[in-house]
């Protein structure tokens, strides 16, 4: 007889049980579409479909667009929507995600492109952030094409005045975009990105700041969660201080001669991220950068999907309308 026993794999991470990773190296992923996601909208002033904007990896995207467009004489500009999770979990089907940017295409009257992007550990860092340069490829690909997408033809679609909203992971994202495209994303003619709004920005260091050691009780996405996001989405072996995940740690390339597009950056002051949203800020002003920064005192991160309807949501709404009519008149 064999005396060789068999060790069945066991748990070694687990993200709110979306995703578990096995000791043998095996993933086991809960797919986010089997959630129940309201499709339907009562006033019909927003319109969507999904579209593969990369078919190399099957990534998709789902356009907004108001339905009264048709009937205006005015091009709509366009709004990127990066949606958040840590980089592990989460999609833009989600049913907060999905709502926001009916909000945004309806408040901003824009067309809202809500991208996926590959997620860590199965797709480690930069595999997001390729995808989202993928996506604006995907956009000027439209802007040169003789037969676009109906939603992007010339006489909708304002390829002068995009705009990148990023949500947390997305936050991440949007930064790495500003930096990888530079100002007025020349590479990327006809598309002009103009500005760039970072919600609850997901930024990491091996140094801790006060408030990621304070008010963690009761919070899902305590210090302990974004640490376990960080250690399967980074690099392996790589620590919070790789410049995907800390913009200024010790190997990260200086941003004070990098011209950048105006930001927006907005933070819950309740946000654990809190504090790195203000080193981020304080910094890029140091160096001349054009950045804004918007506290909003009580909220926690992600307020103003959580809570579309509060006074702090709709406050928000008008502030990012605002940046986009600011920098839409930027000459620069």
């Amino acid at each position: 007889m064999s005396n060789t026993s068999v060790t069945t794999p066991y748990v070694v991470d687990d993200l709110f049980g979306v995703v578990q990773v096995y000791s043998d190296g095996s993933i086991v992923r809960t797919d986010p579409q089997n959630l129940n996601v309201d499709v339907h909208q009562e006033d019909g002033s927003v319109i969507w479909k999904d579209v593969t904007f990369d078919p190399i990896h099957g990534i998709q995207l789902t356009l907004y667009k108001p339905s009264s467009s048709a009937i205006t004489n005015t091009k709509l500009p366009v709004c990127y929507y990066i949606h958040g999770g840590g980089f592990c979990v989460f999609s833009r089907i989600l049913p907060y995600g999905h709502k926001y940017c009916i909000s945004l295409a309806s408040e901003l009257q824009a067309i809202v492109v809500s991208i996926d992007y590959r997620l860590a550990p199965e797709n480690r860092l930069p595999a997001a952030i390729e995808d989202g340069f993928t996506a604006i490829k995907w956009l000027q690909a439209q802007a040169l094409s003789d037969n676009p997408d109906t939603w992007f033809t010339d006489d909708v679609a304002d390829f002068d005045r995009v705009f990148i909203v990023g949500d947390s992971a997305g936050g991440n994202i949007a930064h790495h975009l500003a930096v990888g495209l530079g100002a007025g994303s020349p590479d990327f003619a006809p598309v002009r990105v103009r500005g760039y709004v970072l919600l609850g920005a997901y930024f990491g260091g091996t140094g801790r700041m006060k408030s990621e050691l304070e008010g963690q009780e009761g919070n899902p996405w305590g210090l302990e969660v974004l640490d376990r996001c960080w250690k399967l989405s980074l690099p392996v072996g790589e620590t919070r201080d790789h410049p995907l995940a800390n913009p200024f740690g010790p190997s990260s390339p200086s941003l004070e001669t990098v011209a950048l597009d105006p930001i927006l950056a907005v933070v819950g002051s309740c946000d654990i991220l809190k504090d790195r949203t203000e080193d981020f800020v304080r910094r890029l002003k140091e160096w001349g950068k054009k950045i804004e920064y918007v506290e909003f005192e009580g909220e926690d991160h992600g307020f103003f999907a959580i809570h579309p309807n509060s006074e702090a949501s709709k406050k928000l709404m008008e502030i990012i309308k605002r940046f986009i009519i600011e920098s839409s008149n930027n000459q620069s």
